[in-house]
């Protein structure tokens, strides 16, 4: 084994039910070939976004790698750009969504990202340029939950240089992407950068080493959040209860369990801006009902509670997911649908008010449908027992990390 593939092994925290996300390029190449070599038996998938020509032959390219080390590997199709927004941003949404629905159908609970040294310096800088806090500039996370997947970067110690110099020691091939060149991008004008600053001391490992440092201090004010989370918020059935103990809690605090209270019930990539969670805490402290991020917060006779808006939940979907939170377990029949039960769901359950859960919050539990036929509604009691929803995430025991994926 060598000292590369030693020490993706021990950054790997978890190795069964394993996946690698492999573009081709040579930072994820060489993740699969030292995962080899570190005696894994990994599955691979590739995304290809339709974006570029080369990209088809760069997923044949992985495919080839996988298969002559017996590894199993899937490309996945990306047809949903359309051509407005960011480009990057939206691809990695996507790359995200699709990689996460596929393990989470292949049985599969992790996934390791290819992220280096180099690219976690790179970040640093581009949060710094917005001006970031001390959650954007902390270090990239090594490990998260996300869309009932955990994911993993098991080579944040790594430098690009050293894998690339692997590569080439062992006659392996890898694709460069062209975008990584250009200019207008501005990831590639803060790897530019870097080259300026290293002379100065601001080098990659330096800058990697701060971001290190931040990441140390983002886990003591998590600490501090979940020690609050406890005392103060209350899980029930997709919805949070909130204690006016919180508004006992540093305001800091405040804004970390809010934030989480958003991402739980309305993923996203991001949490919205700190701007607009300062005007909601102050709304809700003063006793107001509010709504921000497809998620509201209104006064019921349990107190105060966050529950899933209506008209930002999910349409209907075939599959066992929906709206980025909910996992219907039981027998799925292929032509049924999942999405909100809805006023006229409602009306089919005349029992509903026997579960102590407002209409509200029922309104947007998942229920399994055949067309207009509700078939299972577990959070209202409706249907067979074999059927019961679950979020893909729990509220608690974890941080949910909002700027650092």
């Amino acid at each position: 084994m060598t000292n590369l593939s030693a020490r993706l092994l021990a950054g790997l925290r978890q190795t069964s039910g394993l996946a690698l996300a492999v573009s081709g390029g040579g930072d994820s190449m060489a993740m699969l070939h030292l995962a080899v070599a570190a005696g894994l038996r990994p599955s691979v998938v590739t995304v290809n976004h339709g974006l570029r020509p080369e990209a088809a032959a760069e997923a044949a390219m992985v495919a080839d790698a996988a298969e002559k080390h017996g590894l199993s590997h899937e490309t996945l199709h990306w047809k949903g750009w359309d051509h407005s927004g960011n480009l990057q941003d939206a691809a990695r949404k996507a790359r995200r969504l699709l990689m996460a629905d596929w393990a989470v159908r292949r049985g599969l609970s992790s996934i390791a990202l290819a992220h280096t040294q180099d690219d976690s310096a790179e970040t640093f800088l581009m949060r710094l340029a917005r001006g970031a806090g001390v959650d954007g500039l902390a270090a990239m996370s090594p490990l998260w939950a996300e869309r009932g997947v955990t994911w993993q970067r098991p080579m944040l110690d790594m430098t690009r240089a050293a894998l690339r110099d692997w590569l080439r020691a062992e006659g392996l091939v890898w694709a460069e992407d062209p975008s990584n060149a250009n200019l207008r991008y501005e990831r590639v004008k803060m790897r530019r950068a870097l080259t300026q600053l290293a002379p100065l001391g601001l080098s990659a490992p330096r800058l990697a080493e701060v971001a290190r440092h931040l990441a140390e201090a983002r886990q003591a004010l998590d600490a501090l959040a979940d020690a609050w989370a406890a005392r103060s918020l209350t899980e029930q059935a997709g919805t949070v209860l909130i204690s006016p103990v919180l508004w006992q809690a540093p305001l800091e605090t405040q804004r970390r369990l809010i934030q989480r209270i958003l991402l739980w019930i309305a993923p996203a990539a991001y949490a919205p801006r700190g701007v607009q969670v300062g005007q909601l805490i102050a709304a809700l402290g003063a006793g107001k009902a509010a709504t921000l991020a497809g998620c509201r917060f209104v006064t019921d006779g349990r107190g105060l509670r966050a529950l899933r808006e209506v008209k930002a939940a999910s349409p209907r979907v075939r599959g066992s997911l929906w709206d980025g939170r909910w996992q219907m377990l039981g027998h799925i029949p292929e032509t049924a649908e999942l999405g909100a039960l809805g006023a006229d769901g409602l009306m089919q359950v005349p029992d509903w008010r026997k579960m102590g859960l407002p209409r509200a919050a029922l309104l947007v539990s998942p229920a399994l449908w055949d067309e207009n036929r509700l078939i299972a509604a577990p959070l209202a009691g409706f249907g067979p027992p074999t059927y019961s929803a679950v979020p893909l995430e729990p509220l608690f025991g974890h941080n949910s990390v909002t700027l650092s994926h």
